[in-house]
């Protein structure tokens, strides 16, 4: 029984709208693209120039922590950073769903937690730490946007969005009597 129209489930033409179709081309990615982008440059600036300074000064075992840190992080935004490319790229038309699947292989983002435990990552500089905190913040998210748009391309929408959009608006004031 469907709670929203009080019969059985929904037909194809009360399908869920697929949301994950139109947050990638929206404004929200764009505004995540240039957080992407400028965190790959932030982590650039910070590790030729006031990183390599602090890292000098390091002690042997925090010096050895800060080198994994900043290995992690760099990888971790380059995953950031080509998964961004790759969809900003089948968004502007430049390559088809289909290509990006094919260069998916070789462009993943995966979850990527801290090299070092707790206490030895409060001991690093600050600048370190904040990077490698924002970029793990990005990654989740990409990792969740990238499974919603890998799910949403096995439920592609069955009815024009305005239809959908007002079969549900209707489903919504049935279930509460509007």
């Amino acid at each position: 029984m469907n709670r929203f129209t009080g019969g059985a489930n929904p037909t194809r033409d009360e399908a869920p709208i697929v949301f994950a179709h139109r947050l990638a081309k929206s404004e929200g990615f764009k505004s995540l693209f240039k957080e992407g982008m400028d965190l790959v440059e932030d982590s650039a600036a910070y590790l030729d120039k006031d990183g390599r300074e602090e890292s000098r000064v390091l002690p042997r075992a925090l010096s050895l922590a800060y080198s994994a840190e900043s290995m992690r992080l760099t990888t971790r935004i380059m995953q950031i950073a080509s998964w961004l490319l790759l969809q900003r790229a089948v968004n502007e038309g430049e390559m088809s769903i289909t290509q990006s699947l094919s260069e998916k292989h070789r462009v993943r983002v995966t979850s990527q937690d801290l090299a070092t435990g707790p206490d030895m990552f409060k001991q690093l500089p600050a600048g370190l730490r904040s990077l490698c905190l924002k970029s793990l913040r990005l990654q989740q998210r990409i990792l969740h946007l990238d499974a919603s748009i890998a799910a949403a391309r096995f439920q592609a929408p069955s009815v024009p969005p305005a239809m959908a959009v007002a079969s549900q608006v209707a489903r919504l004031q049935a279930a509460f009597g509007g």
